[in-house]
This record gives structure tokens, C-alpha cells and sequence, in this order.
């Protein structure tokens, strides 16, 4: 029998089971070594086995969102970019995109120069079929410090980095916390485009306005030909996840979630590391 789920306020009361299911990646689904236990991946067959449909909501691209695809018994289709890629997993597929063109990325970069001097910028590349080699997929400037492992980064001038249609701009302040570079940036934009962040590493992510996992899962709905009132769940644990959790019929935050997904949410369940979204999907399914 499957042990309890964390007693958080609201679990006792999760409703029927979901048509939908998504689910952030990193902080969510995965354990540290973006690996999914075989609780977790027991509890997401179980939701393909009931007849229901199982999404990823990520922040990373589709060159990223492979290896974790490749640990379900099935290809999923994923949300990625934070809303702005919808990518089929089983054909490599990039179905569409929602692109930041040169002129914006360059206005975007030149309030960033304003209000965080000295910042890197780094742009995500997307090509139609995500496993082509022309495109390069992610360009980052020489100032541009790595949060994470890039190892096919193409580093260039800001100029560069800014000319070519991206998903989204990276914008990299070592020595600043995210929380304290949003607050700098997000008063200033004014519509002209959105920026979160899935990390308190001193990194925002902008996009095309209004652009968000929840509308990056309404596309998936519509490619996968669902109708009518659907009954959604949606798992996160950082502020891009925070729309979608809104969206969600019950939107559920990850017991190591940053505060903004946690008011965001319905309720809280445990961590990534406790199995926090099997401990609820095992009372649906």
C-alpha cells in the first residue's frame, strides 16, 4: 500500500481525478540527479494507464527535456522554455514557437544595461526539428557566467547574441539573487516583455508577452484535440511555475517550493526529494 502523502493543508481534499496532468522538472519531478524514482515513475503510468494525459511544463529547452522524456515509458509532449516551445518528444518535433525577435531581444538588453550594469545575456535557439544541427541552440555572451553545464554554448559579442529570433534571454548577475534582479528589471518593462525565473542563482528569463506554462499547456490541449470542460492538476516549485499553478483545476506545490509557487497554489505536498508528486498522484490514480 502506498505510504500516506504529506499532510499539507487541502491534500485531504484534492477532488476527482485529473484529465491533465503537468509537471515542472527540476525541483519537482526529478531528484537532485535529474532522475525520476521508481515511485515517481510508477505514479505518472498510472496516469497514462487511467486514460489520462501526462505533460511536462519546464523551463528548459527541447535539447534538455530529452533525457528526462526518455526515462517514462512513453513520449510525452513538453512544454518547454517556460511556455514558449510546445516540442514532441517522440519525433523531436518543435510544433511551435513563441520567438522574441532581434528588436525586441536588443530593447529588452539595453534596460537591462540600465538597471543590472554588468549582466551577461544568453539567448535559446529553437529550429523545427529540434535534433538539426544548423541552428545553434544557445549563445551566450563573453560575460555571461553559466548557471548550469552548457556544453555547446556559442559565445560571441552581446550583438551577436541579440541578432537571431530566440525563445528566450537569459540574463546572468553572479552575486545577486533572482528575487533581487526581477525586482530591478520587472517594474521597468511595461508589457514589453515577461521575465520570471526556476532558479534563485542570480538569473531571469524573458519572453514574448504573455507567454506563460499555463498558455504553453492550453496549446498542448489543443494539439492533443481535447474539449470541454477539463480537469486539470499542474505540480512546481519556483515563480515560472506560479501561472500554471494558478490555471490548474489544482495546482500543487512542492514542499521545497519558493514562496511565490507556494501562493500560488492550492496546496503543498512534500519535496522533489520525498516523492512529493507521486505522494498525490497515488490518491488519483
Amino acid at each position: 500500500m502506498p505510504e500516506a502523502p504529506s499532510t499539507a493543508p487541502g491534500l485531504d481534499t484534492l477532488g476527482a481525478a485529473p484529465i491533465l496532468v503537468a509537471s515542472d522538472v527540476d525541483g519537482t519531478l526529478v531528484d537532485d540527479h535529474e532522475r525520476l524514482t521508481l515511485r515517481t515513475h510508477v505514479a505518472v503510468n498510472a496516469v497514462r494507464d487511467a486514460g489520462g494525459h501526462f505533460v511536462l511544463a519546464t523551463g528548459r529547452p527541447p535539447r534538455a527535456v530529452d533525457p528526462i522524456a526518455e526515462q517514462l515509458d512513453f513520449a510525452p509532449l513538453a512544454v518547454c522554455a517556460n511556455g514558449a516551445v510546445l516540442y514532441d518528444t517522440g519525433s523531436g518535433r518543435v510544433v511551435s514557437a513563441a520567438l522574441m525577435s532581434p528588436e525586441l531581444l536588443e530593447t529588452v538588453a539595453e534596460l537591462v544595461y540600465r538597471h543590472l550594469p554588468g549582466a551577461g545575456f544568453a539567448a535559446e535557439r529553437v529550429a523545427q526539428g529540434e535534433h538539426d544541427s544548423a541552428t545553434p541552440r544557445f549563445a551566450a555572451s563573453t560575460g555571461y557566467q553559466h548557471a548550469w553545464l552548457e556544453p555547446d554554448t556559442v559565445t560571441a559579442a552581446d550583438a551577436e547574441v541579440l541578432a537571431h529570433p530566440a525563445v528566450k534571454l537569459l540574463v546572468r548577475q553572479p552575486g545577486m539573487t533572482s528575487d533581487e534582479m526581477h525586482a530591478r528589471v520587472a517594474p521597468h518593462l511595461e508589457g514589453l516583455a515577461d521575465v520570471t525565473y526556476a532558479t534563485n542563482n542570480g538569473l531571469i528569463e524573458f519572453h514574448v508577452p504573455g507567454v506563460t506554462k499555463a498558455t504553453g499547456i492550453q496549446l498542448a490541449i489543443e494539439h492533443l484535440g481535447l474539449t470541454g470542460e477539463l480537469r486539470t492538476a499542474a505540480f512546481g516549485d519556483m515563480p515560472n511555475d506560479a501561472a500554471m499553478l494558478r490555471w490548474a483545476s489544482m495546482g500543487v506545490a512542492m514542499g521545497n517550493a519558493h514562496p511565490l509557487a507556494r501562493g500560488a497554489a492550492n496546496t503543498v505536498t512534500a519535496t522533489n526529494l520525498d516523492d512529493g508528486v507521486a505522494r498525490v498522484l497515488e490518491r488519483w490514480f
